[in-house]
């Protein structure tokens, strides 16, 4: 890789700005000062710093955030606050976007990445990958939801949605309201709101807890967010 590439692509500047850099002086690898930005570097190899400061190469990032209600899944909108203006500075990249949508009320684990490649697996009908989400519901959940859920429900202008695992955790009969638990694998519109109105209730608080075999980080507040562990990864990698 050319060390322009390298230090662009690690944020250290613009690919003209490194450039500068390098010219002046400013960058070592494995200990000797390079002037030329074409000079080719192993990434995980070669020792790279930038004014005497060690430059680790990574080419994928992976952010688990939890959303808040009245944000977007979206990288820009020109009216509208998105999941990555949730990023700090330090963090922000132009290739992140969101893996995967969030309704503008859901709150919930959305997963930042540039890894296009794990993106396509995770969102692919093919994969069926899951997803677990907790919701209110106005109205008494039943044993015959459940039974109904898990066939597969025939939601609002004629589309078949794929058999969900619902759980009903709370059930309080004298406001008519219901807590459930509901794992879904696939990805239509409005999919979770829409199979509960199927069976007559409403839902009036959605959060998304799981994506595959990662769930969401309890320690983290609404609108923050933190990188992947390693383990994390590779769980998803093999949802």
């Amino acid at each position: 890789m050319r060390l322009d590439k390298y230090l662009a692509d690690m944020q250290i500047g613009s690919r003209k700005e490194v450039k500068g850099y390098i010219k002046k002086g400013l960058v070592q690898v494995n200990g000797a000062i390079i002037k030329q930005d074409k000079f080719q570097v192993n990434p995980g190899e070669d020792t790279i710093l930038y004014q005497g400061v060690k430059i680790l190469y990574q080419k994928y990032f992976y952010y688990m955030l939890n959303k808040p209600a009245g944000v977007i899944s979206a990288t820009t909108d020109k009216q509208q606050k998105t999941v990555i203006d949730l990023l700090q500075p330090a963090d922000f990249r132009p290739d992140l976007f969101p893996v995967g949508r969030l309704d503008k009320d859901t709150e919930g684990f959305v997963l930042l990445s540039n890894d296009g490649e794990l993106a396509h697996e995770l969102l692919s009908p093919k994969k069926h990958v899951e997803k677990e989400y907790f919701a209110e519901v106005a109205g008494v959940m039943t044993k015959e939801d459940v039974i109904a859920f898990a066939k597969g429900l025939t939601l609002d202008q004629g589309e078949k949605a794929l058999p969900g695992k619902l759980q009903i955790l709370k059930v309080d009969e004298v406001n008519k309201t219901s807590e459930i638990s509901l794992v879904i694998s696939e990805g239509k519109f409005h999919q979770v709101k829409r199979m509960v109105q199927a069976v007559g209730k409403k839902v009036t608080y959605l959060r998304r807890d799981r994506i595959g075999a990662v769930w969401l980080d309890p320690a983290l507040k609404l609108g923050t967010y933190r990188p992947l562990t390693e383990k994390e990864i590779i769980a998803l990698s093999k949802s």
